[in-house]
């Protein structure tokens, strides 16, 4: 019996860990993408910071990625940027995996 607590507990363990790897990979790629936004959006430092980390605040809103989508094209159509929702999305995918390996990165060092 204590060997399947000890693997219950094992996968239990691995969830948590796989959960809280996926929230940082998605905050760091939101910030991410609130960099890149606030530079089309003439924003630059530390006011590029502030808005990025409301992209981030954003994500709070609803599961799923559709509220850091729509806060981004809104901030781009109240602004006249031109750009369409299948870029936006491209863009948030590139930046997804270069916020894994970032993340990975750091816990490796």
């Amino acid at each position: 019996m204590t060997s399947f607590k000890d693997r219950e507990s094992a996968f239990e363990n691995k969830y948590s860990h796989d959960k809280e790897l996926e929230f940082r990979v998605n905050n760091r790629r939101n910030k991410l993408l609130g960099l890149w936004a606030a530079g089309l959006l003439g924003i630059d430092g530390a006011e590029a910071e502030v808005y990025a980390k409301s992209v981030v605040a954003s994500d709070f809103e609803a599961p799923g990625d559709h509220d850091v989508l729509a806060k981004v094209l809104a901030d781009f159509k109240a602004k006249n940027v031109d750009i369409s929702e299948h870029r936006l999305r491209k863009q948030m995918d590139e930046l997804l995996s270069t916020a894994k390996q970032q993340i990975m990165t750091e816990i490796k060092d």
